[in-house]
């Protein structure tokens, strides 16, 4: 897949998402709640099946120093969820409405998640990762947008925000290439301990979407849920398959 495909897919999906709560009823959560299950076990079992055996492959050093930054990635994600408040799991709690404030710090931490969601991008499986980071980005980008329609903003600078979200992933695409192909200083020695600390951010979101996802009782059984969820791994199993026997 190439560089601009990737970046045009990355792209649109967040921005046309996010000016969609202009068109679009945002009572009606029914639908993203879905979106929100298949991509939550699609990017897990991408995470499981893809990054962690790739990143386990190619560490140079000793191998169980891998999973502290796997943790250190769950934590760190842990933590900006305080600012954030988890609308990069789609979710918008009525006490989280701006109230004509801008949320600088939900806005600032978004960016940083966005980010850092591109690196796994130059590590290889990029079609598999590409779409879903581009399905997840579809319930988050629409909650930001929901929540700064409740500001005092104007549609043209909500519009601009949404942009810069929507630039943040393909940058965080751009920069891990470039730390790849050594073209940053000598820091792509550190590139494996980066990507531990990425799919550590993958875990928290993806399981946390999945407990999130449903009904107020996540003990019930939601049966469309649960069908979302088998055809997120089933999508991510048959990437798996055939980028295997690519190989």
């Amino acid at each position: 897949m190439s560089s601009i495909l990737i970046i045009a897919i990355l792209f649109t999906s967040a921005f046309a998402s996010g000016v969609s709560v202009f068109f679009v009823r945002r009572d009606n959560t029914n639908a993203l709640k879905l979106i929100l299950a298949f991509s939550g076990a699609y990017l897990f079992s991408i995470t499981v099946l893809h990054l962690i055996p790739h990143v386990y492959h190619t560490h140079s050093s000793h191998n169980e120093t891998i999973g502290l930054f796997v943790l250190l990635g769950f934590l760190f994600q842990l933590g900006m969820e305080q600012f954030s408040h988890g609308i990069e799991h789609g979710h918008i709690h009525h006490s989280q409405k701006a109230g004509g404030i801008f949320p600088l710090g939900i806005m600032l931490s978004l960016c940083l998640h966005a980010l850092l969601e591109g690196m796994p991008l130059a590590s290889g499986h990029q079609g598999a990762l590409t779409f879903g980071i581009a399905l997840h980005h579809v319930p988050a980008a629409f909650a930001l947008g929901s929540l700064l329609l409740n500001t005092s903003l104007h549609k043209r600078h909500i519009i601009a925000l949404l942009a810069v979200f929507a630039l943040m992933t393909p940058l965080g695409y751009l920069i891990s290439s470039a730390i790849a192909a050594g073209d940053i200083g000598h820091i792509e020695r550190y590139f494996d301990r980066m990507m531990a600390v990425v799919i550590g951010i993958f875990l928290h979101i993806s399981t946390t979407i999945l407990f999130e996802s449903g009904s107020a009782d996540h003990h019930k059984f939601n049966r469309k849920k649960m069908i979302a969820v088998v055809l997120g791994v089933a999508a991510s199993l048959l990437n798996f398959l055939f980028d295997s026997h690519g190989h």
